[in-house]
């Protein structure tokens, strides 16, 4: 039974790394699940670089402690105030329960704290990423280029903008 009841945490530990790699490598955390080479190498790379400090990474905990969703942002190569969100994933089942939202609250809390100046996203033009593309305009998020056929023949990649300072 679903109760909407969660936990959000920074992950920091060896066994919080292996359990996001099952999560993000499960069927439940993304619809599309036609991952590029380049996704699969990070969904297994990008938990451990969290715990070299080299990216922030949040995971929610249902109250068995399973994980239901995750969300990481990193500063880009320049280190100038600017960052990336690369990946926020939600368990099917716990998807319009706030988890997202949440997520993001924790997320943007985070970027004030480190006076980050903007944060750069992106996702794919197909219409299995519509409902990410709508929550990023949402969020005051600007669609500002496209890149196309960037995943594979016909999937562009959108990259999106939001003005923090």
């Amino acid at each position: 039974m679903l109760t909407g009841q969660y936990r959000i945490e920074r992950l920091t530990t060896w066994n919080e790394a292996e359990k996001v790699v099952a999560f993000l490598l499960s069927d439940v955390s993304f619809d599309d699940t036609r991952y590029t080479p380049g996704e699969l190498a990070l969904f297994r790379q990008l938990p451990y670089r969290a715990l070299e400090g080299e990216i922030w990474f949040w995971y929610a905990v249902n109250e068995q402690q399973e994980i239901i969703a995750i969300n990481c942002i990193m500063e880009n190569e320049q280190r100038t105030g600017g960052y990336s969100w690369d990946y926020m994933a939600v368990h099917r089942e716990y998807r319009k329960l706030g988890v997202a939202a949440a997520l993001m609250d924790n997320m943007f809390r985070t970027l004030r704290e480190l006076a980050a100046r903007y944060l750069l996203t992106y996702t794919c033009d197909l219409p299995a990423y519509r409902r990410i593309r709508e929550l990023f305009v949402q969020n005051g998020f600007e669609l500002i280029g496209r890149c196309p056929d960037y995943y594979y023949e016909g999937e562009d990649r959108l990259i999106y903008y939001l003005k923090l300072v």
